[in-house]
């Protein structure tokens, strides 16, 4: 359970890869991570890519995207899940089908240029079958700080996440916590490392060591590649993904 848990968390925090380019896309993937600041006002921007992970006999393999708009630059909305989902466990037979659905409205608090704070308030639809998801929503409350470092930008998450499918004899409420510094290696290239975890009551900690680099082919176009290995035994194995983060239109 707690394996799923921490997957969930990895596609649906769309975490963040660089802080805003002026006019350009702003990556939220390929981390845990969240930024605090957020997409250029009124540009439509898309993120998808593929994700596989491995914990001890279950494969798992996904396809996660996110939309995002901001109405200005306080305020902001996200959707996102997984368009495809294929997934074994323990050697059972293959389950195939869409995954849940997040939802995420986002507040932007930017100090300055270099400092900004964020909350966001998301809720998960169970839109997955029971055999690929919990069959029940979640609510996350998402604090952020996002911080320029000389040419390193840190983000740092807390979040607490009310589960609707806990196990009976496991709290009900999920902490998790996530740091990422990103720091570009080039006129194009970036790369980017995080620590992340989570913990609920009466179950094993998780958490993950994540490497990655991006590509900004240009402003309105970033891929990204890296993976993710499992420091505890509550933790996935490894998971590889790969991704891409462009404007999809300029609604005003």
């Amino acid at each position: 359970m707690m394996k799923k848990l921490n997957l969930m968390l990895l596609l649906a925090a769309v975490s963040a890869a660089s802080h805003a380019q002026d006019d350009g896309v702003t990556p939220y993937r390929p981390s845990v991570s969240s930024p605090a600041q957020l997409p250029t006002p009124g540009q439509l921007e898309f993120e998808t890519g593929y994700l596989g992970s491995k914990a001890d006999g279950d494969r798992r393999a996904s396809l996660p995207y996110t939309f995002k708009l901001a109405f200005n630059e306080q305020w902001g909305v996200l959707l996102g899940g997984e368009g495809y989902v294929s997934e074994r466990v323990d050697g059972g037979p293959r389950q195939r089908g869409v995954g849940d659905t997040t939802l995420v409205l986002k507040r932007a608090f930017v100090i300055d240029s270099a400092t900004a704070f964020g909350l966001e308030l998301g809720a998960k639809i169970p839109t997955a079958k029971d055999t690929i998801g919990s069959g029940h929503p979640d609510y996350t409350l998402n604090g952020i700080y996002s911080q320029d470092l000389g040419a390193v930008h840190m983000d740092a998450n807390l979040n607490v996440t009310r589960l609707g499918g806990a196990q009976p004899d496991s709290g009900r409420a999920q902490t998790g916590w996530a740091t990422s510094f990103s720091v570009p290696t080039g006129e194009r290239w970036g790369l980017i490392g995080e620590l992340s975890g989570t913990h609920v009551r009466q179950q094993p900690n998780t958490a993950q060591l994540l490497l990655a680099a991006t590509y900004s082919v240009n402003k309105n176009l970033v891929i990204d590649f890296g993976a993710a290995r499992g420091l505890t035994s509550a933790s996935q194995d490894w998971s590889l993904f790969s991704g891409v983060v462009l404007p999809l239109a300029k609604l005003w």
